[in-house]
């Protein structure tokens, strides 16, 4: 019996792909240049399994080829918003996606742009580096507090809930969050969280605002420029989400203007092209999209792929089905 063709979009861990070679017929990415459109579409007529990351733009014109071979679409990342689901969906497509593996590691990043912010750690970097450090000064690069902050979170999901807990139980921060529904009553004790009605209301009062809602045209903007100026003058802004729940030109205005100290982004608008109106400022620390860059996390995301193409092809419902 022939191997079920897989196409790999990007290179993988070794790991993984080794593990991919030896069930599959694949189709690796040595030189791990993004496919374009065109190589897309092929990949879609002649694989039985496609396997993109978040970055790569799974479009409506892509997944109504004609002549296609996939049957299921198995995104490396958590997030899925790179892929049209509900073209997908018509196309009676089956799409997977790789939750809960990434939780801490992105908490971690979101907790480092937290403190890389709050104490102007990029700027003191940029000090060393251009040579310009004459010593100790009792004024130099004053930043801000972290323990026994308040730390707001915009969304609470398990990646949030991870931040927070890392944060109320290792810095000692006062916890508010806001979210569509409410979590359960045992996480809010241990965190002793307080839920805001309102994302003005967890703006208004938090000295650090850090962003863990899904990407999409529901989210787009969310932060814009109405609600960065309900946000404290001394307040960081940081966001390991999605680029488009930030509007970055409201935020470069707000950073320019001191509407809010600081920010920290592991993720952008259009990335991995960044508004060079960031490049200009010193009070933003910018990362290239590294919350799930662990070794352990990225073999696990990868192994997770594995599973959920394995019980397709077993004919079995796959764990991670999101259409």
């Amino acid at each position: 019996m022939n191997k079920p063709k897989v196409v790999v979009t990007r290179k993988w861990p070794a790991e993984v792909e080794a593990q991919l070679s030896a069930l599959y017929d694949v189709q690796l990415n040595e030189s791990d240049i993004p496919m374009t459109a065109d190589e897309l579409k092929q990949a879609m007529q002649t694989a039985d399994a496609l396997l993109p990351t978040v970055t790569d733009s799974i479009t409506a014109d892509i997944l109504s080829i004609e002549d296609k071979r996939v049957k299921i679409i198995g995104n490396f990342g958590v997030g899925y918003n790179n892929i049209d689901i509900h073209t997908a969906k018509a196309q009676g497509l089956v799409v997977t996606n790789t939750p809960h593996v990434l939780t801490d590691c992105t908490a971690d990043i979101a907790m480092l742009l937290l403190l890389m912010s709050a104490r102007r750690a990029p700027e003191g970097e940029r000090l060393i580096l251009n040579q310009e450090w004459t010593g100790w000064k009792p004024t130099q690069l004053i930043g801000h507090k972290v323990t026994g902050k308040t730390l707001g979170l915009i969304g609470f999901g398990r990646i949030a809930q991870a931040m927070a807990k890392k944060a109320h139980h290792g810095f000692g921060m006062k916890i508010l969050f806001y979210a569509p529904s409410s979590p359960p009553q045992n996480i809010i004790n241990d965190l002793q969280a307080i839920r805001c009605d309102s994302i003005e209301e967890l703006l208004s009062e938090a000295n650090f605002v850090s962003l863990h809602c899904p990407g999409g045209e529901a989210t787009r903007h969310l932060i814009n420029e109405k609600r960065l100026k309900l946000m404290r003058p001394s307040a960081h802004l940081i966001n390991t989400a999605r680029g488009d729940v930030v509007d970055s030109k409201a935020l470069i205005k707000a950073l320019k203007e001191g509407w809010i100290a600081g920010a920290g982004l592991d993720v952008f608008e259009g990335e991995p092209h960044i508004d060079p109106g960031f490049l200009d400022l010193n009070n933003v620390s910018l990362l290239p999209h590294l919350g799930s860059a662990t070794e352990e996390t990225r073999v696990a995301m990868g192994n997770r792929v594995l599973a959920n193409i394995s019980a397709f092809f077993a004919g079995e419902e796959p764990k991670d089905r999101v259409v």
